[in-house]
């Protein structure tokens, strides 16, 4: 069956997560950076708990998790680990408690890491950040039973084969717990399904596939084609499809069609998806109100098709 997922944040609920920055942390004494993280992390984890109550209660199947949860941990000025932070026996526990919910209640939990994570960027110094960021959230995500971070192909530079061996080449290199939730997402710039399938098919990556972007960014594809193509590359490895939908903030005849829309409009949910056993997150700048309101309308579309 469909479960949707919300993405990282709330519109009408009491559910906050809180950030810094390095401008922030580093004229601090270290003791004073660990203590500030610490408060931050604390709360941010309690809201992720919360996050979850939340989505439960909402009938939600599934929520990706903001990536800096637990901010700046990977900067080569301010970062620090768990155990440095005085509430880190606290943080890990409800980590752990989070865990415990999801798995109960069925919720699926994901991360989308920052459009900085490039494994094939031809910049060592790129690659080499972004692999200590994908490490973080593999262990983030081992913390709380994830068992998806998506992350985008990036750049071409000027040739996409190329670009996509580099991709390759890291990949292979990379740790196990990272390799067994790395996903691929076509984008509405670069690389469509088209150009994403072969190589996920080849390396057994999950191709996470987002109609928004196909509709901005197509190929030879059908919806149909492109969905049933991707579904493949995750029932190979025995996992749930994972899919993203949007829709333009302006309609499709604007010049602002990447643009996501504060709700989906119902004739952008494709019909083929109907029925399937998949996740698929909701990006809109509702939050959980637009989530709620898809929900509604697919029951809708599916009642319609019961008693036709």
């Amino acid at each position: 069956m469909l479960r949707f997922g919300l993405c990282c944040l709330f519109k009408d609920h009491a559910v906050s997560f809180r950030t810094t920055t390095v401008k922030a942390l580093v004229p601090l004494p270290r003791n004073e950076q660990l203590l500030k993280l610490s408060a931050i992390s604390l709360h941010n984890v309690q809201n992720l708990l919360l996050a979850l109550k939340t989505v439960q209660c909402l009938g939600i199947g599934a929520f990706r998790i903001m990536s800096p949860l637990f901010p700046r941990m990977t900067h080569p000025e301010a970062g620090y680990s768990l155990e440095q932070l005085p509430d880190g026996k606290t943080i890990n526990a409800s980590l752990k408690e989070c865990k415990d919910f999801a798995f109960v209640h069925q919720i699926r939990l994901s991360f989308h890491p920052d459009q900085f994570v490039v494994l094939s960027s031809p910049n060592p110094r790129v690659v080499a950040n972004s692999i200590m960021e994908l490490q973080y959230q593999a262990a983030l995500a081992e913390a709380v039973g994830a068992d998806v971070i998506n992350i985008h192909a990036g750049g071409a530079y000027g040739d996409k084969t190329s670009a996509l061996n580099r991709f390759a080449a890291v990949f292979a290199e990379l740790p196990e717990a990272v390799r067994n939730r790395l996903t691929l997402e076509n984008d509405d710039v670069s690389y469509t399904p088209e150009d994403l399938l072969p190589f996920c098919e080849q390396q057994r990556i999950p191709l996470v596939y987002d109609v928004h972007h196909h509709r901005c960014n197509p190929d030879s594809l059908s919806i149909e084609e492109a969905t049933e193509r991707a579904c493949l590359t995750w029932t190979s490895v025995g996992r749930e499809q994972y899919c993203h939908l949007s829709s333009p903030r302006n309609g499709w005849d604007s010049g602002t069609i990447k643009s996501h829309a504060d709700f989906i409009d119902r004739n952008d949910f494709p019909d083929c998806w109907l029925g399937r056993n998949m996740t698929v997150d909701i990006e809109a700048k509702a939050k959980e109100l637009a989530v709620v309101k898809v929900m509604e309308d697919v029951e809708a579309l599916n009642y319609r098709l019961r008693v036709q």
